[in-house]
């Protein structure tokens, strides 16, 4: 999917459809002069329904048809019939969507289920016809009931990234790289800051056959759960992976400063971050000789004691299939280590 076609953020204005008129017909017949009320009720009005599709990876197709509007309830008429219902709206949109309300801020429902069903705006109930009106005291009720009104509103759409792996790290860790190398997909490329604005997702293949999904998601700087640079656009997608793959370059100044660095902005975010899996991966590593190796990962072994970390390079495609290896383990529960 391209960069462009990807929207995970829209507001939308929806109107569900109003009842019909109940009907206040007396019957009336050849040999039946003053056969009484028989007039039917008004057809409820349609609803917007929003409904998640796994099939879907973007709100893209609401970027620009953002005014969603349902039919009308008919009027009721003779014979008590009801008037039809008016025709809902239904609307497709990609599982991990959070569903706002605008005016309010109320966060309503995340759709996570293929199939699930969210009413957003109720059809107006149909006005009730004047059959339910007689009585022994009032035979010919020559009144029936309107049609109620439907709702209106203006509803805030948030989706977040379901991947099996996210990756997380400064701008330029080489993310997008390793994405372009490992998967069918083709995120830009620069050397420069924020090059991924929005995330960025590719089917990693595995061996026989198997597969699982990686997202490249927009970088990290300090401050983010605050809102600086991309923020919250960025932090919301990270909550949907199940396994957090972090890239540091080899020619960082810290390594473990950095990695303590995203730790602490996912914190501080939503702690319950830090209950998925991660690992830390070292990019960019065709820079280093084996003796420099040897000395980081001495290092490395104190200051990542309990996680597992490896060396990689996407462009001398050194380290990949153990890369591959150990996120499909962690992906199905296999015990990882150094």
């Amino acid at each position: 999917m391209t960069e462009g076609n990807f929207t995970d953020y829209v507001k939308i204005h929806v109107q569900s459809g109003k009842g019909g008129q109940g009907s206040a017909h007396l019957r009336r017949e050849k040999y039946i002069p003053k056969g009484g009320p028989d007039g039917g009720d008004g057809g409820r009005g349609g609803h917007v329904v929003l409904v998640a599709n796994s099939n879907m990876w973007t709100l893209h197709h609401l970027k620009f048809k953002r005014h969603l509007r349902a039919g009308h309830g008919e009027r009721g008429s003779k014979n008590t019939s009801t008037g039809a219902d008016g025709a809902d709206v239904f609307v497709d949109v990609p599982l991990g969507t959070v569903v706002i309300n605008t005016e309010t801020g109320e966060r309503l429902r995340e759709l996570l289920e293929h199939g699930e069903e969210l009413i957003i705006a109720k059809g107006g109930m149909g006005g009730r016809g004047n059959d339910h009106f007689k009585s022994s005291t009032n035979q010919t009720p020559r009144y029936a009931q309107p049609g109620m009104d439907g709702e209106e509103g203006d509803f805030t759409l948030e989706m977040k990234v379901l991947a099996d792996v996210g990756l997380v790290g400064f701008p330029n860790a080489g993310k997008s790289t390793l994405l372009s190398v490992i998967t069918a997909a083709k995120p830009k490329i620069a050397n420069y800051e924020f090059t991924t604005l929005k995330p960025n997702l590719g089917i990693v293949e595995y061996r026989d056959h198997r597969t699982f999904v990686m997202a490249d998601i927009p970088g990290i700087i300090e401050g983010a759960a605050e809102g600086k640079g991309l923020g919250h656009y960025f932090l919301r997608h990270i909550e949907r992976n199940s396994t957090l793959l972090f890239l540091i370059p080899a020619d960082a100044d810290d390594i473990k400063e950095q990695y303590d660095i995203l730790l602490d902005e996912l914190k501080r975010y939503n702690p319950e971050l830090l209950d998925k899996d991660k690992l830390v991966a070292i990019s960019k590593s065709d820079m280093l000789d084996e003796e420099l190796k040897a000395e980081m990962k001495t290092e490395l072994d104190k200051d990542f004691e309990g996680i597992p970390y490896l060396f990689f390079s996407s462009m001398a495609q050194q380290g990949l299939m153990e890369l591959k290896d150990t996120l499909w383990g962690m992906l199905n529960d296999k015990t990882v280590q150094n």
